[in-house]
């Protein structure tokens, strides 16, 4: 293994009750509180109590087969100020829409929980996937996936302009003399842009980490090099440290081309364990959360993906010839590329790869004891394949009580995770400089 003076990063990515499709009908997981406050309260507390840098909310503008899958989500933005009360270091990262919302709202909901967690927060910059989501704000049908992008780059430009349109100093609250703040020190943003303008002031000063971290949740050609831009922090989907290697090289060679320097952006992949004391346990832990998974909605979850009706084939047998999946979707591209090399590349039949997608959602699942996993993780650090990772519980609460309880010792035991936090900003925790006013 190669060496790094530096410790890896975590972050507790909450999504439902847990990250394996099916995995809300297990008897533990805690479906039947996903819209109840004192259910994220407390995983909150649980990921502050292993030392995670963040605690990293989803968000779907959609509600699509619930009847038989977990559906709906509090608002992010919402739930994540009321968790600022309850916790003190735990970085709080919101999974926001560029595609559904306005720049100037968004830069004034992030730098209000901002200050009401007192530097911690964090935004999961996404374009969202699908046209239902379009539908649900009267758009006839959701926009194509370099347009997004390139609307995006758009949008987050607003939004740090308005971030920058208060100095740090520009408050004053001189009572004597009658003066709030130094009028000079603040600037009316005046942009006019192909797809958003704004003329004004933010109504909110600049916050203590003067942008909240920015992180990016794309893969593709279009999502590196608006992370390299932009983004401080990207989510990855890799099933291979070969393939992560790859990616973090490919990444960090985009950053000189925007004036950044290596080390800028921290590159974390989703890692959904299946954990126990023995192999034993954790394979019998695997195969009970896959039998829960019908055939059934495994071929409507690839047909979806691969925009190919897969119904009049054998779920036994392999995948058919697609004429140009990739092309056609113009959802989550990285995620149909993964998708076809998962499927050539095992062999799979159409059961097998939906239920190993449907398991983690195309995200590395990793199935074995808790020496094992920290080897794993060890590994793929050292040899730079990521700077941490996005733990993903398939099962929740009691997979994430079980990383911390297990899995985190272990990674203090080498040198490789904090002991104790040492700052208390989610910028800090990771490492990464304060922006200045530009």
């Amino acid at each position: 293994m190669g060496t790094r003076k530096d410790q890896l990063h975590l972050g507790a990515f909450i999504y439902y009750s847990g990250h394996h499709h099916y995995g809300w009908r297990h008897p533990e997981s805690g479906a039947d509180k996903i819209f109840n406050y004192k259910f994220y309260r407390e995983l909150a507390k649980t990921a502050e109590r292993g030392k995670f840098d963040m605690m990293f909310l989803a968000d779907l503008l959609y509600v699509m087969g619930a009847d038989q899958a977990a559906s709906g989500m509090l608002d992010p933005l919402t739930l994540l100020s009321a968790l600022s009360t309850e916790t003190e270091k735990l970085g709080l990262t919101a999974t926001v829409s560029t595609t559904y919302n306005e720049p100037y709202n968004v830069a004034r909901k992030f730098a209000s929980l901002d200050h009401i967690s007192e530097g911690r927060a964090g935004w999961n910059i996404v374009t969202s996937q699908l046209d239902v989501e379009a539908y649900n704000y009267g758009k006839p049908e959701h926009p194509e996936h370099g347009l997004r992008y390139k609307m995006a780059r758009e949008f987050v430009e607003v939004a740090t302009l308005l971030w920058d349109s208060w100095e740090d100093d520009s408050l004053i609250v001189n009572r004597e003399e009658g003066q709030f703040a130094d009028a000079k020190k603040i600037k009316e943003v005046e942009y006019k842009g192909e797809w958003y303008s704004t003329k004004g002031t933010l109504n909110v000063p600049r916050s203590p980490q003067g942008y909240p971290v920015l992180i990016q949740a794309g893969s593709s050609g279009p999502g590196q090099d608006f992370a390299a831009s932009f983004g401080e922090v990207i989510f990855t989907a890799q099933q291979s440290l070969e393939a992560a290697k790859a990616f973090y090289e490919s990444v960090n060679s985009k950053l000189a081309d925007y004036g950044r320097e290596r080390g800028s952006l921290k590159i974390m992949p989703g890692l959904s364990p299946i954990i126990g004391a023995t192999e034993e346990e954790a394979q019998s832990k695997y195969k009970e959360l896959q039998e829960l998974i019908p055939p059934a909605a495994v071929v409507g979850m690839l047909s979806g993906m691969l925009r190919f009706d897969l119904s009049e084939y054998p779920v036994d047998g392999q995948l058919p010839e697609i004429p140009d999946p990739v092309e056609a979707s113009n959802g989550m591209k990285s995620r149909v590329q993964l998708i076809m090399d998962m499927a050539r590349k095992d062999k799979l039949s159409i059961l097998e790869l939906g239920r190993r997608l449907l398991g983690a959602r195309g995200h590395m699942q990793f199935v074995g004891t808790y020496e094992q996993l920290a080897d794993l993780m060890q590994l793929w650090f050292e040899e730079y394949g990521c700077d941490g990772f996005n733990i993903m519980p398939p099962v929740l609460p009691g997979n994430l009580d079980e990383f911390v309880d297990h899995v985190v010792p272990i990674l203090q035991a080498r040198g490789l995770f904090r002991t104790e936090y040492t700052g208390s900003t989610l910028r800090e925790h990771l490492g990464l400089e304060r922006p200045d006013i530009r």
